[in-house]
């Protein structure tokens, strides 16, 4: 069977196992960070490269579109007959990801059979934490997703932030897909209200007095440990520590 393979990130490309044939896609994304507003594919990736080359350092405009939106749109070309396999895990960060990489599938008309491979056990390593026999045996434990359509309407929901939406398809998914629930309560945790920063800058204030520093390293270390839900990595951690530290 011809298989392509959509993983999250270059790190698993990396330790991906030889045995395992198939096309590889990277989604090289983190919609769980900033601006996801759009119509269409183009004006969300639009959206994505203003934020990006805004808030992320040294990618220009040119970058992200051939290392992200290039690679996305390899999805284009996979033929009807092939399997497609999502590797992603149970943190926020994949998951957002993951709802987005549906969406794209069906706005693309790809009606394919689409499993899911993931870490069973929710840690803060993910995929870093199995070795290449491990992923093996998870890529032989793939489950079939069969609900692309509430899965389309989650990212959809999750792009114009309805949270009662949300909160409704992750309830009524619960019972197949448990984890998806928890990220979304995560999600909706990290909303600042009026009189409360949000869950992670919480924790992270917490962390910072807890360990008696304003250092980002030891900080974020900690953070990690304690919010793997999130799965933010180091960028996203430290956008919200610097809005911290000089407010």
């Amino acid at each position: 069977m011809l298989q392509y393979h959509i993983l999250n990130g270059d790190a698993l490309k990396q330790q991906f196992p030889k045995k395992i044939e198939g096309s590889i896609i990277i989604a090289r994304e983190c919609m769980v960070d900033g601006d996801v507003k759009g119509q269409t594919i183009d004006d969300i990736f639009a959206a994505r490269s203003q934020f990006i080359t805004s808030n992320y350092g040294d990618c220009t405009k040119q970058e992200y579109y051939q290392k992200t939106v290039t690679e996305f749109e390899k999805i284009k070309s996979i033929p009807e007959e092939a399997e497609i396999i999502l590797w992603f895990e149970d943190d926020l960060f994949c998951q957002v990801n993951m709802w987005f990489t549906i969406y794209y599938l069906n706005e693309h008309k790809k009606n394919n059979k689409l499993f899911l491979v993931r870490p069973l056990v929710h840690t803060s390593y993910g995929f870093g934490g199995f070795d290449a026999d491990e992923l093996f045996e998870l890529y032989e434990n793939k489950v079939e997703l069969k609900h692309q359509k509430d899965l389309v309407s989650l990212w959809i929901s999750y792009q114009n932030n309805d949270i009662d939406s949300m909160m409704q398809i992750a309830k009524d998914l619960e019972i197949c897909y448990p984890f998806i629930l928890k990220a979304v309560e995560a999600h909706i945790q990290r909303i600042p209200t009026s009189n409360y920063v949000g869950r992670p800058k919480q924790v992270l204030l917490q962390i910072m007095n807890d360990l008696n520093t304003d250092q980002f390293g030891p900080v974020f270390r900690e953070f990690c440990k304690r919010e793997s839900i999130y799965g933010f990595g180091d960028l996203q951690v430290k956008r919200l520590f610097d809005e911290l530290v000089t407010s």
